[in-house]
């Protein structure tokens, strides 16, 4: 078997394009047969989101002057588009966007316990599924502790701080060069690809990763 084809996501967890993505990767994989080899990387969406976090519907209003009309045809959509791909979008009125710069200290904390991949999808549920404040401490250990961590000791990371700093030098890493928007996937560390590009463009893209490793 040709090895994993590595592919780095960076992301933020209260990115819906970023689930939708993911989710049309890896199932491109598993209908291709090719092995692939994810990590994941901080961006916010929001670095400027204060901690009471805003309405998602005035948020949207706000960044990108989206009427409540198209919000709710966005919303429809990508509700439809995660149903059929596994995944619950289950927005609602009162529903907030957060500050996630703990949430990006969680999964990289639980990404050197081994598990980096499973909180970032435990993440992108708690927020997107059950609406929960990714900001909130308390929340984010009990969602590492969902996925078998240890509570206490993502708690204290979070408290602590003790990965800000490192966190923030990944996203500058990032940002600096060139990543203004997510999902931006990196394929076999070279190909950079923006978006959700849906099922049968990520089983293209595979497909011609495998025969150039093969040549």
């Amino acid at each position: 078997m040709p090895d994993p084809i590595r592919v780095d996501i960076v992301s933020d967890v209260v990115c819906p394009w970023c689930v939708i993505g993911y989710s049309q990767l890896a199932r491109a994989a598993e209908e291709t047969g090719f092995e692939i080899e994810v990590q994941w990387h901080p961006f916010e969406l929001n670095p400027q989101m204060p901690s009471e976090g805003q309405n998602l519907r005035a948020h949207l209003a706000e960044k990108y002057g989206t009427s409540p009309e198209d919000s709710a045809r966005a919303r429809d959509r990508l509700t439809e588009m995660g149903a059929a791909l596994g995944f619950t979008f289950n927005y609602a009125e009162d529903m907030r966007m957060v500050n996630t710069f703990r949430a990006h200290q969680l999964i990289d904390w639980a990404t050197g316990e081994g598990r980096g991949h499973e909180m970032n999808m435990a993440l992108f549920e708690a927020f997107f599924t059950r609406r929960e404040n990714l900001d909130d401490a308390q929340v984010l250990a009990d969602e590492a502790a969902a996925i078998g961590l240890d509570r206490a000791a993502a708690l204290a990371v979070l408290e602590s701080g003790e990965l800000a700093d490192l966190v923030r030098q990944k996203e500058q890493f990032w940002t600096a060069r060139g990543i203004s928007g997510v999902p931006a996937m990196i394929f076999a560390r070279k190909h950079l690809v923006t978006g959700a590009q849906g099922e049968e463009n990520y089983a293209k893209i595979l497909h011609h990763l495998a025969e150039d490793a093969a040549a």
